[in-house]
């Protein structure tokens, strides 16, 4: 892992645990996901708000303020509201969307469930994602989250990962393989 991305993950974790463990302790894990999945939601669709988040242009007001509002308009958890208008004070939103992972993740862990990261060339529908999610608990034997995106470059198939082990079955996969032979034939 890269130093950058280790500082990042570091940073993330620790802020989680506390948004976590305040949750727990008020028996509010559940809306703390509902929460995560908000949020995550507006990070996945608004460029504005991811541009906030990394800007090193904005104050450290500024972009407090603009957290306070989004959270304000989100109808975020008072606790994660403060937890984010914090991180604002310290300028350490960037590491908003780790942040998620690792809330996703200690949630997922208390839930018994593995978190399945999931790529594929156009969006799954819900047929498909729950085929997937019976697939995926049929071979690991717990309960199974998926976590979708969309990568058009794939061409085609699905690129899975569950913890340490991935299983790429995507197009361009196959095309790079296939490309490899020919280079080592001649």
């Amino acid at each position: 892992m890269s130093e950058p991305a280790s500082f990042t993950s570091s940073i993330a974790a620790r802020y989680a645990l506390a948004v976590f463990e305040i949750a727990q302790e008020a028996d509010q894990v559940a809306d703390l996901e509902k929460n995560i999945d908000v949020l995550s939601e507006v990070l996945d669709t608004s460029e504005d708000f991811n541009a906030m988040l990394k800007s090193p242009l904005l104050s450290r007001g500024a972009q407090g303020q603009a957290i306070a509002a989004v959270a304000s308009k989100l109808r975020l958890s008072e606790d994660l509201s403060n937890t984010l208008a914090l991180m604002a004070s310290k300028r350490r939103l960037f590491v908003v969307p780790a942040l998620i992972g690792q809330l996703r993740a200690l949630i997922a862990e208390q839930k018994g469930e593995e978190t399945a990261d999931v790529t594929s060339a156009k969006a799954l529908t819900k047929t498909q994602t729950d085929k997937l999610t019976a697939a995926i608990k049929a071979q690991i034997g717990k309960d199974v989250k998926i976590n979708a995106a969309v990568d058009k470059d794939l061409i085609g198939g699905l690129i899975v990962k569950v913890g340490s082990k991935m299983i790429d079955t995507s197009i361009r996969s196959k095309l790079n393989a296939l490309q490899n032979v020919m280079k080592e034939v001649g």
